[in-house]
Parts: structure tokens; sequence; C-alpha cells
């Protein structure tokens, strides 16, 4: 990955998990909700904004940090 590939991802650098989704941003927005009403994610806060995805044009991408 290329530093200014990093600098756009507003994730600190420690031992948490990160989960990366990345697809359509109906895609998206449909997989953030569901890992919220399955409570792999316990607040919508633990996901970065969702950002066009730097590699793959058309598509979008968020991470949930855990």
């Amino acid at each position: 990955m290329s530093s200014e590939f990093n600098e756009l991802l507003p994730v600190t650098q420690d031992d948490r998990v990160q989960i990366w989704i990345i697809g359509t941003r109906d895609q998206v927005v449909f997989t953030m909700n569901e890992f919220y009403v399955r409570r792999l994610a316990t607040d919508r806060v633990q996901f970065t904004p969702i950002i066009p995805a730097p590699f793959a044009s058309g598509k979008y991408m968020t991470v949930l940090v855990r």
C-alpha cells in the first residue's frame, strides 16, 4: 500500500481488527446496516465515512474498526 492511500484512511495504527467493505455505494450501505442489525458493530460510528475506493473506479469503501 502506498503512503498516499494510508493518509486517506482516518484509522489509527493500533492492534484493532479492521473489516474493509468495498462495493457499490448501495452494497456498502446495505452491508453496514446488516452488520449493525446482526450486532457485528455495536454502533455505526465504528465505521469510517464512505469514500470512493482509490483502487477501483466506481466502487466505494468503508472500514469497520473493532
